[in-house]
């Protein structure tokens, strides 16, 4: 008897820049003008970028991967049991920030998938992980967006209306500042459309334990935010060089907030097309900050978007939470 063989689905993608939005070029020679210096962190992801994050998550100071990860595992059950009952058996999920994915197939054992919707700003890095995702799982409805969402979160129309769940891990939302972070929670709300969230938060810790995580001794997220300035050069036809500059990571009490800079190793003039700008030796670009939240502040801020908190999964520690909560 001859075997069938079910065809493998081919992965859906659609492009959606923000009309609105400043190009991309002109956004980054803005920051670099601008007094300090500001390239949001945007910028960190182009593809070796993106790479460069992956490795970070495998390093043993970057706590929050492993933390987050553990939650899931240890408590598979309960949230699928909670996912379940606030959007269905029949899960459309939305992974902003998508990345690799690895953080979203894991819920695949415990929920039953029927579109998985990759979101992330690496377009070229974002198609390499829908190829991979089809390939594993052939008859999925696979889809990816090349979104900044930091800016605009709206899906396109053949995402399809029916309630989904938003799934943004790693505690992302750690890198818009609280004002901003509301704005964001808004429109996932409005784009989970009557579904819910499930996010991953960084909870206030020891400094120490903080810092470690975004200054490692092999200096992998140095080299992280460097390659931003290689991704400038690129971008803005700039002529940075990365040995000018030194990765600086530092925690902010009062704003509870880890901040990165790269800081000038000396007095160098930088050139891009249609501007240039002298840093003096100490001068600094800021390129991202990480909040960590309590959970009675996390849980308000979600409140205020028009959220109602379901459950919330911690650590033994209480380092990190996952959180779930219906529009």
């Amino acid at each position: 008897m001859a075997l069938t063989t079910v065809p493998m689905r081919a992965p859906r993608f659609f492009d959606c820049p923000d009309p609105g939005a400043p190009a991309a070029a002109v956004e980054a020679a803005a920051g670099l003008a601008a007094r300090p210096a500001d390239v949001p962190p945007k910028f960190f992801y182009d593809t070796l970028g993106s790479k460069l994050f992956d490795a970070i998550t495998e390093l043993p100071e970057y706590y929050l991967t492993r933390t987050e990860a553990a939650i899931f595992g240890d408590h598979q059950d309960s949230i699928a049991a909670a996912i379940e009952a606030a959007v269905g058996r029949e899960v459309q999920l939305v992974d902003l920030g998508a990345g690799n994915g690895e953080k979203a197939e894991r819920l695949l054992a415990s929920l039953a998938l029927r579109r998985y919707v990759a979101v992330d700003i690496s377009v070229e890095y974002l198609r390499g992980t829908l190829d991979r995702w089809q390939q594993r799982h052939p008859q999925l409805d696979v889809v990816g967006v090349g979104l900044d969402f930091s800016s605009r979160l709206v899906l396109p129309a053949e995402v399809g209306d029916a309630p989904s769940l938003l799934f943004f891990p790693g505690s992302s939302i750690g890198n818009f500042a609280p004002e901003k972070a509301l704005h964001l929670l808004r429109q996932a709300r409005c784009a989970c459309r009557g579904g819910a969230l499930l996010i991953g938060v960084d909870l206030v810790k020891p400094v120490q334990i903080i810092e470690a995580a975004y200054d490692d001794p092999l200096g992998v997220t140095a080299a992280f935010n460097l390659n931003l300035l290689r991704h400038l050069n690129r971008l803005l036809g700039a002529d940075f060089d990365v040995r000018d500059w030194r990765h600086v990571a530092s925690f902010d009490r009062v704003a509870s907030r880890i901040e990165m800079h790269l800081e000038a190793r000396r007095g160098v003039t930088v050139r891009w097309s249609g501007g240039e700008r002298r840093f003096d030796p100490g001068e600094r670009i800021h390129t991202e900050d990480s909040y960590k939240w309590s959970r009675d502040r996390f849980e308000a801020l979600l409140c205020a978007a028009g959220f109602r908190t379901l459950r919330t999964w911690t650590d033994p520690r209480q380092w990190f939470a996952v959180v779930l909560a219906i529009a």
